[in-house]
């Protein structure tokens, strides 16, 4: 460890004119040479007195750990010159200059700004059901109806290409427009209609629980046939145009590109269904099932009526109105058309008065009442992008019925920062699983949110039915309209209206379910809510051995 150097030694000039040592004090010696005057004595003169001078600091803040002060000490050591005639006393006296560096500011860190680095806390993991719970949820009514018709058809193209059962080939047209009109009959609102309306009135109430729950799972799966039949169609189609390439020679060219025109258009129609597709996006969905559907029923009946009018044998074209007449591919391509257009013969331009009580909600209310569980399609178009919301009406002798639009996406938010005074909509109403509520005795209707709207014309029309209505801040988000309704109509003995915002936070659904299910003797409970809500309630109802239907996310 070095050590200062003594007054001696400076003098004698063995010390550097500048040094440093170690440590937070930095010491700077001065020693100018003196002067060599032969006149004066040769002695050496007494250590003179040193004398330390501190310069008074000026008031800092209080440093921290990560901000140690910084001092630099400057000692300045004058040597007197050598007159024998001056006094010792005169001599003057070294000084020490103290610097203190000023401190960089300290800034105080709040426990918000803290906050903003910290990781997020981890969220109470919800405890799953089952694997066994949740394959029965997965593999429902739709995969099954789904799974059964891919089947039959599947083995009637392997018997075909095998020769085992020659009918296929001869009349390949009836498999591929059979199919495909099955499917657009399951998605077609006066057919729906009709089903609901045929199950309500013979099987309501007097029938077995099972057999009544079985009717249902029927109807709200129907999408499993739809889909089932439109892809079964499409393989048969492939099919039927692999045949006449394997016997162009025999075929006409024409034919052929009609043929392969179709089969692309109708595996657009197809691949713009999947559920990715629709739920992601969905005007991508409406524009293409929609116009690709519609071309592709051009091109059918194109290839239908070519198909028909050339003679294979002969190799020629034999047009006769009569020979197509009697071909069942050609009445099949007759009532895809019919079930197609009849809905759009409904569509009109009607007057709405717009609500507006949050930024996320929208109510829209319409002229004349409705029955209950049915569904309402709505555009600003007479074409494009028609969007589904429940109807909420007091019963078919009100005078209006409502629709609760929760801003989600585009249109939606521009009913809510440019409210339309007239909208599109489809005058013939088509029917959700709500409809077959007629079927039951006793039920509990639970919702989240503005799923509030395919719910609560069950319970305002009829009193055997119990609502569970789930969201935060009710009466200021949906508004007066909507918070009249419940209370003119439904009495505190069956509803139960769960603020979570009051409430301070979520409640436990299961627990809120099985008092009522229970207490108030239902057969059975819809649920009306998001994806993890649904799925949820769905697996919980489903191990308490609850008969529950909710809401269809995947199809």
């Amino acid at each position: 460890m070095l050590s200062p150097p003594s007054v001696d030694d400076a003098e004698k000039g063995v010390v550097d004119q500048e040094r440093t040592y170690p440590g937070p004090v930095a010491l700077r010696f001065v020693h100018p040479a003196p002067s060599h005057n032969t006149m004066q004595p040769l002695y050496s003169p007494p250590a003179p007195h040193i004398g330390v001078k501190l310069k008074k600091p000026r008031p800092m803040p209080r440093a921290t750990a990560a901000e140690p002060l910084e001092i630099a000490l400057q000692i300045k050591r004058l040597v007197p010159s050598h007159n024998a005639t001056q006094a010792l006393s005169s001599m003057p006296t070294p000084q020490l200059t103290v610097k203190l560096k000023k401190p960089r500011p300290v800034h105080r860190v709040t426990l918000k700004e803290v906050s903003k680095h910290l990781p997020p806390p981890r969220k109470q993991m919800q405890k799953r059901a089952s694997r066994w719970i949740r394959f029965q949820l997965w593999f429902n009514t739709y995969r099954k109806f789904f799974l059964f018709v891919m089947a039959l058809n599947l083995v009637g193209i392997a018997l075909a290409i095998f020769n085992i059962w020659t009918y296929p080939r001869r009349y390949t047209g009836a498999f591929v427009l059979g199919n495909l009109l099955v499917a657009i009959l399951m998605r077609n609102e006066l057919f729906g209609r009709f089903l609901y309306l045929l199950v309500n009135t013979l099987f309501a109430k007097w029938t077995p629980l099972s057999f009544r729950l079985g009717c249902t799972s029927v109807l709200q799966h129907l999408g499993g046939i739809h889909s089932g039949c439109a892809t079964s169609g499409f393989l048969w189609l492939i099919f039927r145009v692999a045949t006449l390439l394997i016997h162009n020679r025999n075929n006409y060219d024409v034919l052929l590109v009609t043929g392969v025109l179709t089969n692309v258009i109708i595996g657009i129609t197809i691949a713009s269904a999947f559920p990715w597709v629709r739920n992601n996006h969905h005007n991508v969905f409406e524009r293409h099932h929609r116009f690709m559907g519609w071309l592709g029923l051009l091109s059918t009946w194109a290839f239908v009526v070519l198909g028909d009018n050339y003679d294979l044998e002969t190799r020629t074209w034999n047009p006769n109105s009569l020979h197509i007449l009697k071909q069942q591919d050609f009445w099949f391509a007759s009532g895809m058309t019919i079930f197609v257009v009849i809905p759009w013969f409904t569509i009109r331009e009607v007057k709405v008065d717009i609500e507006i009580p949050s930024p996320k909600v929208a109510i829209i209310r319409f002229e004349r009442g409705m029955q209950q569980g049915l569904l309402a399609r709505i555009s600003r178009g007479p074409i494009m992008e028609y969007h589904a919301f429940g109807i909420v009406s007091e019963g078919v002798h009100a005078k209006e019925h409502y629709l609760i639009c929760g801003v989600q996406g585009d249109f939606t938010r521009s009913l809510v920062d440019n409210p339309p005074t007239h909208l599109w909509t489809r005058q013939l109403k088509f029917a959700g699983v709500s409809n077959s509520s007629t079927l039951y005795k006793r039920g509990i209707r639970v919702c989240t949110g503005t799923g509030l709207g395919a719910a609560l014309s069950t319970c305002l029309q009829s009193p055997d039915w119990y609502l569970i209505w789930i969201g935060s801040d009710q009466e200021k988000t949906f508004g007066p309209t909507i918070s009249g309704l419940i209370k003119r109509n439904l009495g505190p003995e069956r509803v139960t209206l769960w603020d979570s915002r009051a409430r301070g936070g979520r409640p436990d659904a299961m627990k809120l379910i099985k008092e009522a299910y229970y207490s108030w003797g239902a057969e059975v409970v819809f649920i009306t809510s998001n994806f993890q809500g649904n799925r949820e309630m769905m697996e919980g109802c489903k191990e308490a051995a609850i008969p529950a239907f909710g809401t269809l996310w995947d199809f």
